[in-house]
């Protein structure tokens, strides 16, 4: 739709469908995450995109006519980029296109250690207003084995900022992704995460290894396998059973899922467990193989 040279291949949140996908750098800077392969492409190199380019594109899609109403700055990792250039970025979006209404990115943790509050405020303030955290785990022990490079403190002192600079924060927490040996743990402490950081979202995924099981499994010293149904049902159950939410929108319903669960939490809480337990009582439909998206 938009006149873009894109570096495939390109990522985005299913909630940014609609959205403007702007590549402002290329890959990932960290890369090293065991269970991922989305920047694993020899093209896919970690590059921030120079400014005078992405201004290029801007001015493109303004001569083309075509509208704008949001904004996800691409690719994996944009928060990397530094304060000034983000800010520089977040300008010339305003410059082009001003009835723009959100600007989101992906963020990982340590993109945020060297940025404060106040800037990130500014940031808010030129519109980017959503940042999407993988933090995957809240488990010291899983973060450690998956390579995320990231522990339970990193993760919720980033949200904390997030939170204290006035964006909202969609988190992401990968079912299964401790095997059968970490999985009570791993749901358990993402739970703890959470109920400290209070995000504005939380989804969950299943884990899945198109490329990296073997290198995955090996960190696990052998003992790693994929949950099954049941496994994954009764992990999703712990989460949720010790998850205090305020008002956290929850949506587990990628299509890696086997159960589809959209509530707002902690007012739906029960009724989600009630589906989790009929689903571990197989007395409700679920996903069949074919259906599921990995």
């Amino acid at each position: 739709m938009y006149p873009l040279n894109y570096i495939e291949p390109v990522f985005r949140p299913p909630s940014e469908w609609q959205s403007l996908i702007l590549q402002v750098s290329n890959g990932c800077s960290w890369n090293k995450c065991t269970f991922c392969d989305m920047y694993t492409a020899e093209n896919k190199k970690f590059k921030p995109k120079k400014l005078d380019i992405i201004e290029q594109e801007l001015t493109a899609i303004k001569q083309a006519d075509l509208p704008v109403r949001r904004v996800f700055l691409a690719d994996g990792d944009a928060m990397m980029l530094p304060f000034k250039r983000l800010k520089d970025i977040l300008l010339l979006i305003r410059q082009y296109f001003p009835d723009v209404s959100r600007i989101s990115s992906y963020c990982l943790p340590r993109n945020l250690g060297n940025k404060t509050v106040e800037q990130l405020s500014e940031l808010k303030q030129l519109g980017l207003s959503l940042l999407y955290v993988g933090c995957e785990s809240g488990d010291d022990q899983v973060l450690q084995l998956i390579e995320k490079g990231e522990t339970y403190q990193s993760s919720l002192t980033a949200l904390e900022k997030i939170k204290q600079a006035g964006m909202k924060s969609s988190v992401m927490i990968l079912n299964g992704l401790g095997g059968p040996e970490l999985s009570q743990q791993h749901a358990i402490n993402s739970a703890k995460l959470m109920n400290a950081a209070q995000p504005d979202y939380l989804s969950t995924l299943v884990v899945s290894f198109p490329l990296r099981e073997e290198r995955f499994a090996a960190n696990f010293n052998g003992k790693f396998r994929q949950l099954q149904q049941q496994e994954l049902f009764r992990e999703m159950h712990t989460l949720l059973s010790h998850l205090q939410l305020n008002k956290t929108i929850f949506r587990s319903d990628h299509a890696s899922n086997y159960l589809v669960l959209k509530g707002v939490l902690g007012k739906d809480k029960q009724q989600l467990l009630t589906k989790v337990e009929m689903a571990l009582n197989n007395a409700i439909p679920l996903r069949q193989e074919w259906q599921r998206g990995l």
